[in-house]
């Protein structure tokens, strides 16, 4: 221990620097009041060497001595007011329910269109040959579409936080969350459709018995390549966004995550789309090219590890965020099952292009509210430690809907954009032809129903899920979101194809579901 005390400085709003010392130090009674400079000499008379540092912003752009000198003391409004302060970033929580939906509003709609144009797309790649021929495609559709829920939704909701937070204000912070994070999702990307390749092949096997090993290098190819494309391309999108965001004095929580989700489904099927046509066409000419690529793409894994190992941040996520992920995966396609069973059937071959929409809206939305909950939670400490903002274990519906804090108002709003946001898509599909579909009353009521329930269901958990998590020390951003998303799929295609199973018992055939 120096036998010298610890000297810092002190901003007036004049300029002048002044040197402190420890509290231990100084005997003038108030700690806010600067002593004077006899308070300075040592025991025997002699001066004490004083070392002026310079004085550096913290990430929020407070300065640090300023904040020590708040935090340890009660000094007046007048020297809050001198105090050399960079500017706060914009809390989240001081948004009202017209400001939350204005922000929301533009993103949920360009979500929306996303998925109505995934529809679109699918309904038109599905007679191409790689899918009548390889049909175990169409396995990979839920689950690789379900990454934008597992990966990319999760990385807007880390990065929302921590720019809320204040963790992305100076360059080198900034520059050290976009390297981790964008590591790590290409690690999660190319072990999630390695995996998703083999459940595609294990469920294209079950039924018939027939396995061809070019049909599952083919997948795991197509899989593993996808994925990794997607996963890069839509990261750097979520980055700038982000960055752009706070910039324009917008809360990343309401505009990153519906705009991953919009462009996720899109891009990630247009991607599988064309590379297993292109893998496919390079099938029987030169077979090495399949294997080759999922080798290329497998070997790039051990460099992201070790960038990603090298960041704090991501070195958790790394080692213990794999369980929500492959869950998450798992039950998609549980979803994709029921999907697959349902338009098998032609009277419900219609409900095809109205799944990926009521999916993603679905998700987008709940993305929104648990990546709210989990800035707001964090603004309060870390995950695990007691907080007042981490109250009941199993919340009541009353409290997550009709309460007056700022999480009840954002699940309000939330919730009130499902009706208008799924007439407007609806209209879009019917004047499209998206699946020769002819909209009725009747077949609208049931839609809507199962779409209220769904989000209804899915901001609950949410509320719930959230506040869980924290409690058991696991950080929401990384683990909540993917069981969501993925229970948004299951929740939202199993009330789908419910509604259209009650509609063609009640005889409602005049809305041609099924052509």
């Amino acid at each position: 221990m120096s036998s010298k005390p610890e000297q810092k400085e002190t901003h007036q709003a004049n300029g002048a620097v002044l040197p402190i010392v420890p509290v231990d130090c100084v005997t003038s009674p108030n700690r806010g009041q600067l002593v004077e400079p006899s308070n300075f000499l040592g025991p025997n008379g002699d001066g004490v060497e004083v070392v002026v540092l310079e004085s550096r912003a913290n990430a929020k752009g407070v300065r640090e001595e300023d904040a020590l000198l708040e935090n340890g003391s009660q000094s007046n409004e007048s020297d809050d007011t001198s105090t050399d302060r960079g500017p706060e970033p914009a809390s989240p929580l001081k948004e009202t329910s017209f400001s939350i939906g204005l922000q929301v509003l533009f993103p949920f709609l360009l979500a929306g269109f996303g998925t109505v144009a995934a529809g679109m797309v699918l309904d038109i790649v599905q007679h191409w040959d790689v899918f009548k021929y390889v049909t175990e495609v169409f396995i990979l559709v839920p689950a690789l579409l379900g990454l934008k829920g597992n990966l990319e939704m999760t990385l807007a909701s880390r990065l929302s936080t921590a720019a809320n937070i204040g963790q992305m204000d100076t360059p080198k912070e900034l520059w050290k969350m976009i390297t981790g994070n964008m590591a790590l999702i290409q690690v999660q990307a190319t072990v999630v459709g390695f995996l998703a390749s083999i459940a595609a092949v294990i469920f294209g096997w079950i039924p018939d018995g027939h396995f061809s090993i070019d049909h599952a290098v083919l997948l795991c190819a197509s899989s593993v390549a996808t994925a990794f494309i997607a996963s890069l391309v839509l990261g750097m999108i979520m980055i700038g966004v982000i960055i752009g965001s706070r910039k324009m004095g917008i809360n990343p929580d309401n505009v990153a995550t519906p705009i991953a989700a919009s462009l996720g489904d899109l891009i990630t099927l247009a991607l599988l789309s064309g590379i297993s046509w292109g893998l496919y066409k390079e099938l029987e000419s030169k077979a090495y090219v399949n294997p080759l690529v999922c080798a290329f793409f497998i070997a790039l894994l051990p460099i992201w590890i070790i960038i990603a190992k090298r960041n704090a941040a991501t070195r958790e996520v790394l080692y213990s965020g794999w369980e929500p992920v492959i869950i998450a995966m798992a039950i998609s396609s549980v979803g994709g099952l029921i999907l697959d069973r349902t338009v098998s059937d032609p009277n419900f071959a219609g409900m095809a292009v109205f799944t990926p929409v009521i999916n993603g809206v679905g998700g987008n939305l709940v993305a929104v509210q648990a990546s709210r909950i989990s800035t707001y939670l964090h603004m309060s400490g870390m995950p695990g430690e007691s907080s007042e903002t981490a109250p009941r274990k199993c919340p009541s519906p009353c409290s997550t809907f009709f309460s007056s804090d700022v999480n009840s108002r954002s699940a309000r709003v939330l919730f009130l954009l499902v009706v208008p946001g799924h007439l407007v898509f609806l209209y879009t599909i019917s004047s499209m032809q998206g699946g020769h579909t002819t909209l009725t009353l009747i077949f609208i009521v049931f839609y809507m129903t199962a779409a209220l329930l769904q989000v209804l269901i899915l901001l609950y958990i949410a509320d719930w899920m959230v506040h869980w998590m924290w409690g058991r020390d696991l950080d929401p951003d990384n683990f909540s979101i993917p069981y969501l998303t993925a229970l948004g799929d299951l929740i939202g295609t199993g009330l789908l194809a419910l509604s259209f199973h009650v509609l063609w018992l009640i005889g409602d055939r005049d809305s041609d579901v099924g052509d």
